[in-house]
């Protein structure tokens, strides 16, 4: 969305430099499809790096709700594009991206969830309705115009890739959180060498063959992917002030839970009345578990 990171921030780039060598520098040219897209998407990274979310990550005070929610969010954006890279795999525009055991975050954020949520983590989910329009869009392209989605893995798996070790770290820092439980999402097990990788990846993207109106479509995609990621931004922040007033208006002005008192006299009337009560008891139970959430 998420999402997200380094890519998408150039200004972190100085906590984790990129070693390229002088030859790699001069085979980039205004042709590669890696170099117009940062071209394009230029003014899109300043208006990235200052959403409050992304913020408060640069300044080390993510909160818990904030990262919770935006875990809730990524995962519904990478089931979306994995399943839809997955598709597409054979696609010629799909296939010379396509590296799910380096890349693939779906069950790296599934464990981070069940870490903060439990193991009923699907039915806990929230997620703006930003993240509901940035999914629709990556189905439809998969649909329609599979080569679209060059752009979205580009900017999604390669900012996660560079920042997710300063990222892991902030996170772990600013929510107090003890050894590498629920920051699997920032670890990529199955790429030993990050800068190495990335190389990789921009020369295989690069090589995608794409006509003209293809290629133009392409970059309007990337700016439409980093326009999609920063209105998720903007709706996760919102939800995540919702719920920390919520928490602190609990906290301040906390009021007993009201029981349900019934008669013992009746209670002891018949049988089946005992019964008709006791189903009524649990049903009341069972809604007041479902607002809770």
């Amino acid at each position: 969305m998420f999402l997200i990171f380094v890519e998408l921030y150039p200004n972190w780039a100085a906590m984790e430099p990129e070693k390229k060598t002088q030859t790699t520098s001069e085979q980039m040219t205004d042709r590669d499809l890696s170099e117009q897209i940062k071209k394009v998407t230029k003014d899109s990274h300043v208006r990235a790096e200052n959403t409050e979310l992304m913020l408060s990550f640069q300044k080390g005070k993510v909160t818990l709700p904030q990262y919770k929610l935006l875990l809730c969010s990524l995962y519904e954006v990478y089931q979306a594009l994995e399943e839809e890279m997955d598709r597409n795999s054979n696609h010629p525009s799909v296939a010379p991206i396509y590296f799910p055991a380096e890349l693939a975050r779906l069950e790296a954020i599934e464990k981070d969830l069940e870490y903060f949520y439990g193991q009923d983590w699907r039915e806990k989910i929230v997620v703006p309705a930003a993240t509901k329009r940035y999914c629709h869009r990556l189905r439809q392209i998969g649909k329609e115009n599979p080569e679209f989605l060059v752009a979205h893995a580009y900017t999604r798996y390669l900012g996660d890739l560079s920042g997710g070790q300063v990222l892991g770290r902030i996170a772990q820092k600013s929510m107090g959180l003890k050894g590498s439980e629920g920051l699997s999402f920032f670890a990529f097990p199955g790429v030993s060498s990050p800068n190495l990788f990335k190389q990789l990846y921009r020369s295989r993207m690069n090589s995608v063959e794409l006509t003209e109106e293809e290629r133009n479509g392409v970059l309007e995609e990337a700016v439409r992917a980093f326009e999609l990621n920063i209105q998720v931004f903007e709706g996760l922040q919102m939800l995540a002030s919702v719920t920390e007033n919520e928490l602190k208006t609990c906290s301040t002005h906390s009021t007993p839970v009201n029981t349900l008192q019934i008669p013992r006299a009746i209670i002891k009337t018949t049988p089946l009345l005992r019964m008709v009560l006791g189903l009524f008891v649990a049903l009341v139970t069972v809604s007041v578990g479902i607002y809770a959430f």
